[in-house]
């Protein structure tokens, strides 16, 4: 089947050939007619799938036959997304559809600027995409409402139920108008998205191209036995090519569970030479585009996220995911390695799995089915650990990920005694402030800050009964 074939229009059939888009998805193929005809709708499906072009083509295709003029402070069709990264993507993807069809389309996000916000949704637009925070601050600031929206569309519903936008969602919902056309796409269906469907949708057609839960089949999956407090250690094996793994390391995407973590592994691979980025929800928002573009562009091969990443960022060539930690729920596993195996190419996963993670990976593998192949740690690992053994070197040929030699700064160094003393010497004594208190004697060792000298100088400095001297700096 052709997208020829769907009944879509002239204008975004050109877009796609432009894109060089031909034959749609299974999700695609399944939701763009009943979408087309009107019909409130259901899709299941995981990323990668083709979702944003099964809702965003017949989207733009009802803008058009509607021919409604874009309301003021308000917008046609109305895109919540998760994260900030998944909404700026959205965003691409309809300008590129939408660029014969002539439809404004603007997106918000937070971490950048409301004003700027503000001043963009003025005069309204035909498609907004928005993450659920910032939409609201600029409903609460009577700079936007939603009474303009004919098209409601709400992508990878599951995870804003997990990042906790349950009662933005439903205050969302009663501020949209009652006769508009939603759609509701998401990777997982328990029984929170079945409630949620039901209080948005009327009636809708039910699309369901892949299970929930299931890995993708172009995926190597590997699994290290290690301990917890060797990771560090085995990961930097690996990227500086000194442990070989299936694959040449090209762009490497790794997961941790937690902010301070992923900044944490930055840090550690930075003092070793190894070059790497963080992305997560401290980072600004430019900060966090600017991580992307640097991985997406090959500047620096090396990201590591939190669960943020996980949905929605399709960044073409990354061979491998590492789970330098294992999720503590079973899909986000799935979501996490499907950052790899993109377009129809394949991938590898590794994940570090230690003592106290062991039922998180037997949950892992309870819900995907997934076989993950055991493979074995570097020789004399412990004594490469602790710092007094000899590193297996790459083989010959072996691909290493960048690595350039930087001499790293020191951290919570400590001066020696000597330079200390010198230090010490090199200072010049402080004046006193206060000449009508000169000769009064300086504080009793241990007491408060910023005594006066003693008029008899001496300082040996010590701290016994009656052995004042000048305080240390």
């Amino acid at each position: 089947m052709k997208f020829s074939d769907l009944g879509l229009s002239q204008p975004v059939l050109q877009a796609l050939e432009l894109k060089g888009y031909d034959t749609p998805t299974p999700i695609q193929e399944q939701a763009i007619p009943p979408v087309l005809a009107g019909r409130d709708l259901l899709g299941i499906a995981q990323t990668g799938t083709g979702k944003t072009a099964a809702f965003m083509l017949p989207g733009i295709d009802r803008l058009r036959e509607s021919e409604n003029r874009i309301p003021f402070k308000s917008c046609r069709m109305l895109v919540l997304a998760p994260t900030r990264e998944l909404a700026t993507q959205i965003a691409t993807s309809a300008k590129d559809y939408g660029a014969l069809a002539g439809l404004k389309v603007q997106v918000i996000v937070g971490g950048t600027s409301v004003n700027k916000d503000r001043n963009k949704l003025h005069r309204g637009t035909d498609i907004l995409i928005a993450t659920p925070g910032r939409l609201l601050d600029l409903i609460d600031q009577k700079a936007f409402n939603l009474s303009g929206v004919e098209v409601l569309i709400l992508d990878e519903a599951d995870q804003m139920l997990d990042l906790g936008f349950i009662h933005a969602l439903k205050r969302i919902n009663q501020l949209v108008p009652k006769e508009r056309q939603t759609l509701f796409f998401s990777a997982t269906m328990p029984k929170q998205i079945k409630d949620l469907v039901s209080g948005y949708c009327n009636n809708p057609v039910q699309v369901s191209v892949t299970p929930a839960a299931t890995t993708a089949e172009r995926i190597e999956q590997y699994l290290f036995m290690v301990q917890q407090d060797e990771k560090q250690s085995l990961l930097e094996l690996i990227l500086s090519g000194r442990h070989t793994v299936p694959g040449d390391l090209e762009r490497v995407l790794i997961f941790t569970r937690t902010k301070h973590g992923a900044d944490r592994v930055v840090k550690k691979l930075g003092q070793k030479g190894i070059d790497a980025n963080a992305i997560h929800g401290n980072k600004s928002q430019p900060q966090r585009q600017r991580a992307l573009d640097e991985f997406r562009r090959g500047k620096v091969n090396i990201l590591i996220a939190t669960d943020v990443a996980a949905r929605g960022i399709d960044i073409p060539g990354v061979s491998h995911v590492i789970n330098y930690e294992l999720p503590n729920v079973p899909e986000q596993y799935v979501h996490r390695i499907g950052r790899t195996a993109r377009a129809g190419k394949d991938g590898i996963a590794m994940a570090f799995c230690a003592e106290d993670e062991r039922a998180y990976l037997k949950d892992i593998q309870r819900n995907t089915d997934a076989e993950l192949e055991r493979l074995d740690l570097p020789e004399n690992f412990r004594a490469v650990v602790e710092g007094v053994g000899p590193t297996k070197p790459a083989p010959r040929g072996q691909t290493r990920v960048s690595t350039k030699k930087v001499r790293p700064k020191p951290f919570g160094s400590k001066k020696s005694a000597a330079d200390g003393a010198k230090d010490g010497a090199a200072r010049p004594k402080p004046k006193n402030k206060h000449p009508s208190r000169k000769g009064k004697p300086g504080g009793k060792p241990g007491g408060r800050p910023g005594g006066f000298k003693r008029r008899s100088g001496g300082g040996g400095g010590s701290r016994s009964k009656g052995g004042g001297g000048p305080r240390s700096a």
